[in-house]
């Protein structure tokens, strides 16, 4: 698995929610199987987890703003997106779902997210009574039929004390669900 991720660019989006420290796990693993990763985080997972962390993990900054360019002049976006050759959401909050769903660019994630060309993997994490909403599965339903890959929910107990399904895969399946795409062996 380290050697199809080594000198990879991957971009690891974070929303906010609990979950946000296996984002944290799952960046760790990267970088140790030799990836570049690049981090953004919407402006809800600033409430669940420090940049700090993930700036240490990664060795790069991390963004978040729109219309704060760090590195990427012409737009954040649009350079992240380019330079990334895998991107995954996780946790993936039924709000970014919708927002990715609706085709929606309010926040540098969605709209970077619009611009790339990479195979995207969304890994949902909420509430078990938030993931059963029809809506929800809805918003699921249209990201799958638009070609991104979900991974997850698995069923277990949740931070809201429910035993259902909602939790975030653990990195290892959304580590071969990347090897996979790297590898072919999933349609892109």
């Amino acid at each position: 698995m380290s050697g199809l991720l080594c000198n990879r660019e991957i971009l690891l989006g974070v929303s906010g929610g609990v979950a946000a420290y296996k984002a944290a796990d799952l960046c760790s693993r990267l970088v140790q199987s030799g990836a570049k990763v690049t981090v953004i985080m919407t402006e809800s997972a600033h409430q669940f987890i420090g940049a700090t962390t993930f700036e240490a993990l990664t060795g790069r900054p991390v963004h978040s703003h729109a219309f704060k360019p760090q590195e990427h002049f012409q737009g954040e976006h649009i350079g992240l997106a380019r330079r990334a050759c895998l991107v995954v959401i996780a946790p993936a909050t039924a709000q970014t779902i919708a927002r990715l769903a609706h085709g929606m660019a309010d926040d540098l994630l969605s709209t970077t997210v619009l611009v790339t060309t990479a195979p995207v993997i969304v890994a949902p994490a909420m509430n078990c009574d938030m993931w059963a909403k029809p809506a929800v599965q809805r918003n699921v339903a249209q990201l799958v039929s638009d070609g991104y890959h979900l991974v997850g929910p698995e069923e277990g107990w949740l931070s809201c004390g429910q035993i259902g399904a909602g939790r975030m895969a653990d990195p290892g399946p959304i580590l071969h669900t990347m090897q996979r795409l790297l590898t072919g062996e999933v349609g892109t």
